[in-house]
């Protein structure tokens, strides 16, 4: 049968403490034992479905941990407190002072400044390529590299990365691929494509509404207890941990996922078509033009479409700007950073999210001052909102 990540979160049951169709809420920060010999075991990790304390891990983290875990289709996975404390512990459990990362150049900014201007204070240093030539990768490995990393879907420019071609590069010289999957949820499913570990940002997508911020790591049962190790785990250790209130609202809107995925990507898809045939200069994975379209359609899960992001480019950034202003005042958006809302978000990416990432280097990968990046939002009248922000793009004369 077909993966369908989906399906594997819709087959997990929980029954709350009584009987509750959600699971109850482990509003502790520690917990009890009935022996001393308990408690040691439990920090020496040999006393399964034990808990100690939260930054440890808690029920309601294993619950939405499982979850993630069966969307990706990895063994196990844990929850942290955000993104970026999901992807820097990976890396740091991964790579020792002294060895090497090859990673995309166009990535979040703040995984960009954290390989960049952080890890080489420890010793780790990384190479930036275009993630979509393989051969530029593979020239970047070095006998000290360990990890090849790289966003499914990158920030903010939409390559795509081939996963399956790297994870047969990681393989060849021993390496871990970690993919984050943050612009793709349920859309591309990185395991399934050869990938060894997947974090997102549950800020976004997963969560949906703008509320939480949180992240995740799927992986090998045996990574993630290297993660939680008390001695040496960094997950453990930078404390990065997400709490169980937050785990417990974050999984109820897990459940949804599928059906704002599709609303996203069709929204997209129309906008993005249009857009294009207006004569804007639009980056969608789902257009024929996308330089990686046939690639994403080979590793789709096809039900759920091409995602919720793309792309326009109005040539300046004082045009980007007032586009921005007047489609915020107008209710088509909000002028805002992030992604995966309802309402559709848009910003100027070289000015906000990518930031971090020097001029020079935003203008030699392509990233202009007039780009704005869009999430789509889940409106049920899309061809009015198309409608609408043409009538804001005819009346500042970037159509």
């Amino acid at each position: 049968m077909a993966f369908k990540p989906a399906n594997h979160i819709q087959d997990l049951q929980y029954f709350g403490e009584f009987g509750g169709v959600n699971p109850s809420i482990s509003d502790s920060s520690t917990y009890t034992f009935l022996s001393a010999k308990t408690m040691f075991d439990t920090f020496e990790g040999n006393a399964d479905g034990c808990y100690l304390y939260s930054r440890h891990s808690s029920p309601s983290n294993l619950y939405l941990g499982e979850a993630l875990a069966a969307m990706e289709g990895t063994e196990t996975a844990t929850v942290t407190a955000s993104g970026m404390g999901a992807i820097t512990p990976v890396l740091l459990q991964l790579c020792d002072s002294g060895e090497h990362i090859v990673s995309s150049r166009t990535i979040y900014g703040g995984t960009y400044a954290f390989l960049k201007n952080f890890t080489p204070r420890l010793g780790i240093d990384t190479t930036f390529v275009d993630i979509t030539k393989i051969d530029a990768v593979e020239a970047a490995i070095t006998p000290k590299t360990k990890v090849l990393y790289c966003e499914s879907v990158s920030n903010p420019l939409l390559e795509v990365a081939d996963i399956k071609a790297l994870s047969e590069l990681a393989k060849k010289y021993n390496l871990q691929l970690v993919v984050d999957n943050t612009f793709s949820p349920l859309s591309i499913s990185p395991v399934k494509l050869g990938a060894d570990v997947v974090v997102h940002s549950l800020t976004k997508f997963i969560n949906g509404s703008s509320d939480t911020v949180g992240g995740v790591v799927c992986g090998t049962q045996e990574l993630i207890d290297q993660l939680r190790n008390v001695n040496d785990g960094a997950a453990m250790l930078l404390g990065s941990t997400m709490d169980s209130l937050r785990s417990a609202s974050v999984l109820k809107n897990l459940r949804t996922l599928h059906i704002r995925m599709q609303q996203h990507s069709q929204n997209a898809m129309y906008l993005a078509e249009r857009f294009q045939n207006d004569g804007l200069k639009t980056v969608y994975p789902g257009l024929d033009s996308h330089p990686s379209h046939k690639l994403y359609k080979s590793m789709m899960n096809e039900k759920y479409g091409f995602g919720g992001m793309m792309t326009i480019d109005v040539g300046t950034l004082d045009k980007a700007n007032a586009l921005m202003e007047l489609m915020q005042e107008r209710n088509l958006g909000y002028l805002a950073v992030s992604l995966g809302f309802y309402k559709t978000l848009f910003s100027a990416p070289g000015s906000s999210t990518s930031s971090e990432i020097p001029e020079d280097e935003q203008e030699a990968m392509g990233l202009s001052d007039g780009l704005i990046r869009f999430s789509i939002g889940l409106d049920a009248d899309i061809e009015r909102t198309y409608s609408m922000m043409r009538d804001c793009m005819v009346e500042l004369e970037i159509l």
